[in-house]
């Protein structure tokens, strides 16, 4: 099944209820799938460009129209509500703006709706193919027995399908390699204990879950052979990516092990710098309540001041390579990252 899909609606898996329930989410207005992006039912940069576009097409379709021009409108309103939802992931504006664009171009309310929509369901399955290439560039970094270190959520979960640093795992895995994955917990909101290791128990890939603040002993005791994440956004002099990250990397080199991004292309920002981009900051529920769903169990003192920034910026000096669906990309990275885009 995949992550987020259209039917008649926008419909997703909320991630916020796993790894307690499955459950399908339902957006029929989008307000609501903004909603939907804001509390990380749907996350992950390549599932967010998807969410982004069908957010267009949901526009299109959620009510009537007295015109062509009002219905354009209402469209480019609705573009700027879900740019807003999270500032950090360039996909998501990817996402939003081809839907867009695509759909300006209709004539008429039907041909605008079909327009937004096609688009929609291209970019879901642009999104699943460049994912496998990925996997198979990428497992060709990974050896036969290999245990990788990972963080975030990075797999079916944060895509359309597949996955890109999962997805890479993944694709190891298909191809007959024994790889074992320790997945940092993630916090404040859990995404690799709630939803890697979820995605990975169910493939049956091992895995063993760690507390974030364990990464370093793991890779003291060479417990890592490879660290591999993914990516919010690729500038010209660092990767942002889940807070936690920059750490990893810099542990990572410390040790002397390789630490590889997987990412689309539509992830590179390459025009920006590191100083260019807004780092999502939420809120501090997250760090003084046990979940953001159970707010009656408060772990830290209500009215202490707290810092939460959702991302961090990872200098790509600490970067071994960066996999896409082009090919791994290896340093010097001013040279050749222009390179894979211009293919």
């Amino acid at each position: 099944m995949r992550t987020i899909f259209w039917d008649n609606c926008v419909k997703l898996i909320d991630q916020t209820k796993l790894p307690e329930k499955f459950e399908i989410l339902e957006c029929k207005r989008v307000e609501e799938l903004a909603e939907a992006i804001k509390k990380l039912a749907v996350r992950g940069a390549p599932a967010l460009e998807a969410a982004g576009a069908y957010g267009i097409a949901l526009a299109a379709h959620e009510r009537d129209f007295s015109s062509v021009d009002e219905m354009k409108e209402h469209l480019k309103k609705s573009a700027e509500l879900l740019a807003s939802t999270r500032p950090t992931a360039v996909n998501l504006f990817v996402g939003i703006e081809r839907a867009l664009n695509a759909a300006l171009k209709g004539e008429s309310v039907e041909e605008i709706r079909k327009l937004a929509l096609k688009e929609a369901e291209k970019i879901a399955e642009e999104d699943v193919e460049r994912n496998k290439l990925m996997g198979r560039f990428g497992a060709k970094l990974i050896e036969d027995g290999d245990t990788i270190l990972t963080i975030c959520n990075t797999g079916r979960l944060a895509t359309v399908d597949w996955g890109t640093a999962l997805g890479v795992i993944r694709s190891a895995v298909e191809e007959g390699k024994r790889v074992k994955v320790i997945a940092c917990e993630t916090r404040p909101l859990n995404q690799g204990s709630r939803l890697t290791a979820w995605e990975l128990m169910q493939d049956g890939i091992d895995v063993t879950l760690i507390a974030d603040s364990m990464a370093g002993i793991v890779m003291q005791r060479g417990m890592v052979d490879k660290v591999i994440v993914g990516a919010d956004r690729i500038v010209r002099d660092a990767v942002f990516n889940k807070i936690g990250t920059y750490t990893l990397a810099v542990l990572a080199k410390e040790h002397g092990i390789p630490f590889f991004v997987a990412a689309p292309l539509t992830t590179f920002d390459w025009e920006r710098e590191a100083k260019d981009v807004e780092i999502e900051e939420r809120s501090k529920e997250e760090l003084i309540y046990c979940h953001i769903t159970c707010k009656n169990r408060l772990i830290a003192p209500k009215d202490v001041e707290v810092f939460n920034p959702a991302f961090d910026a990872t200098p790509l000096k600490y970067v071994s390579a960066i996999i896409t669906e082009r090919g791994v990309v290896f340093p010097p990275y001013e040279e050749n990252v222009p390179k894979i885009l211009k293919k």
